[in-house]
């Protein structure tokens, strides 16, 4: 009882590791510290795995809530169970009293393990990854990530499957119990948030039937999300521009943690580990590898911008941000980027830097190995190799069975020859046309009286 109060609540340790800087509140704790710290003692073997413990108790504890299952400690303001006491009542002081005892000094971040502070600090900004992949040249900052890795990634393990529908999953902490929450419960509680780059199983099963999940509102913009954590991270990053992830490689700074990792595995490392088997194209995320095949291979369009009115004009998109995009340099005519070397503007920074590189710079970095042809783009080289050299025509018109081997022809070929459509009225008089090259053609010969190319006969007369 003595005892009791001395350590728990009045806090004291005096019993100091000679070996190290712990204290320890009782000889038994310091002792137990020593043995298995120091002397790496673990005589107790569990019989059923490979794992071995200090103590017997610890032992005894394993085998009845790893192999048994047994969870004899319920949670009474939830339905949770627990193996051990004291499993449950950090969940009650976390969860229902919402404690979070434990601030990072760094970011002011807060957490309600001391353990989960560590681990924050260690991986975030000391940016230490101890576990690395035997198989690939990835690398975790926790040991449990790793081997989550190996065995869903490498051994392509998926051991959670859902008991209401025939999906299966990698992790049950993970996707398999919100999917179970989120879908079968509808408790919208527990509703899964936006994360269109994570690479855990069922994110686009959650994504489709999670509707009226979003019950956590941005008070700045109408931006839903369905984790609070999701919208605190919006406000830090969208509204604040808070930038509290910088690469130790160089000076960028991001505002997630993810976008870092990301940054320095494609910048710095020039990895790009996922491969398209259809056309060879690779990416630095499984998400962009998934995106990529949804909508370029298998010609998903889920989201149709609600500005195009025209009967034949209304676009469909495979990605929301694509979306997004159309509506703000079409519909709005917003071009944000200009060029510095010239008064050409454009509506996305990434069209501002090709043009830049391959005008300005003139730059073709991409040459084709089977011609000398060179261009600006790898995307334009794999268009070549795919059309002119593997004659390829993959896309079809479902009207007349044209084939094509650009999507973009294909879409021109249907506009102006199925649907009879001349978007391009020159200004000058009332001819249109279906294609821009036609008018500025028009234009110059017609209005402008150029004539630029000769006939080599006509010119050697």
């Amino acid at each position: 009882m003595i005892q009791h109060r001395r350590t728990v609540h009045e806090g004291r340790k005096n019993f100091a590791c000679d070996k190290c800087e712990r204290k320890c509140g009782s000889k038994i704790d310091l002792s137990r510290h020593q043995k298995s710290v120091h002397e790496g003692c673990k005589d107790y073997g569990c019989d059923r795995c490979e794992k071995k413990f200090v103590f017997q108790s610890a032992l005894i504890l394993h085998q009845k809530t790893i192999h048994e299952g047994r969870k004899d400690y319920e949670c009474d303001e939830c339905e949770q169970k627990f193996g051990q006491k004291m499993q449950l009542l950090r969940h009650q002081m976390i969860v229902h009293e919402g404690r979070k005892d434990y601030a990072c000094d760094k970011c002011k971040k807060k957490f309600g393990q001391k353990s989960h502070l560590l681990v924050h600090q260690k991986t975030v900004h000391n940016n230490r990854k101890d576990y690395a992949c035997d198989k690939c040249e990835k690398k975790f900052g926790q040991k449990s990530h790793l081997l989550v890795h190996q065995k869903t990634v490498h051994n392509n393990r998926k051991d959670y499957a859902c008991d209401k529908c025939e999906k299966k999953f990698g992790q049950k902490s993970g996707f398999c119990l919100l999917h179970i929450k989120a879908v079968h419960e509808r408790r919208e509680n527990h509703a899964c948030g936006d994360r269109p780059g994570d690479k855990r199983n069922g994110t686009k099963h959650l994504k489709q039937t999670r509707e009226g999940c979003k019950v956590y509102s941005c008070d700045r913009c109408e931006k839903k999300f369905g984790r609070k954590a999701d919208l605190v991270r919006h406000r830090n990053t969208i509204h604040e521009h808070r930038k509290d992830y910088a690469c130790h490689k160089c000076d960028k700074k991001f505002g997630h943690k993810s976008t870092v990792l990301t940054h320095q595995r494609s910048v710095h490392e020039g990895r790009k580990d996922y491969t398209c088997d259809k056309c060879k194209k690779k990416f630095t995320r499984q998400s962009s590898l998934l995106i990529h095949q949804r909508t370029v291979h298998e010609g998903c369009k889920d989201y149709p911008c609600n500005k195009c009115t025209r009967k034949f004009c209304q676009k469909k998109f495979g990605h929301k941000s694509t979306v997004l995009t159309h509506q703000r340099t079409v519909h709005e005519g917003r071009k944000d980027y200009a060029c510095d070397k010239c008064e050409k503007k454009f509506g996305q920074k990434a069209g501002l830097l090709f043009h830049l590189r391959t005008v300005h710079e003139g730059r073709k970095d991409y040459a084709c190995e089977k011609c000398e042809q060179k261009f600006g783009q790898k995307v334009q080289l794999f268009k070549h190799q795919s059309t002119v050299h593997e004659g390829r025509k993959d896309f079809v018109c479902d009207i007349c069975q044209k084939k094509f081997g650009d999507p973009s022809n294909l879409k021109r070929h249907q506009r102006e020859v199925h649907n009879c459509r001349n978007d391009f009225p020159c200004a000058n008089c009332e001819k249109k046309f279906g294609k821009k090259q036609e008018l500025l053609s028009h234009k110059k010969i017609v209005h402008d009286g150029r004539k630029d190319s000769v006939c080599d006969d006509f010119a050697n007369k």
